[in-house]
């Protein structure tokens, strides 16, 4: 290609691309506003509350709170996260958009330690 092929290339492909920028941005916002904030704590080893509630088709973040003495691994197959919180944090967990069901979470340091996640 020739420097004049690849500066009309340029032209035409660069208020396209940032056309396609600018409508993902736009789309990731619209999203973000839709997130879902839940809150759950740990101490003496079990969650409070032990089951969270969320709307059908709606991203989910949860923050967690490790008021234990030692620390936690906050986790979940059935939402595919796992998170190490230190003793006396906080972590957040993002989750996806998800369909009506019941699902696990706990502590996988500490087997006993279950808890729920409601979409109904």
């Amino acid at each position: 290609m020739t420097a004049c092929s690849l500066k009309n290339l340029n032209r035409q492909l660069l208020p396209r691309l940032a056309l396609a920028a600018a409508l993902t941005l736009g789309v990731s916002g619209a999203r973000a506003d839709d997130t879902v904030m839940l809150s759950i704590t740990i101490k003496d080893h079990k969650f409070d509350p032990a089951e969270l509630h969320a709307p059908p088709g709606k991203p989910i973040a949860i923050q967690v709170k490790n008021l234990n003495p030692i620390v936690a691994e906050f986790e979940s197959g059935d939402l595919h996260f796992e998170k190490i919180v230190p003793v006396g944090s906080q972590a957040t967990v993002y989750v996806r958009p998800l369909r009506p069901g019941r699902y696990n979470f706990f502590d996988d340091f500490h087997r006993d330690t279950q808890g729920f996640l409601v979409v109904p």
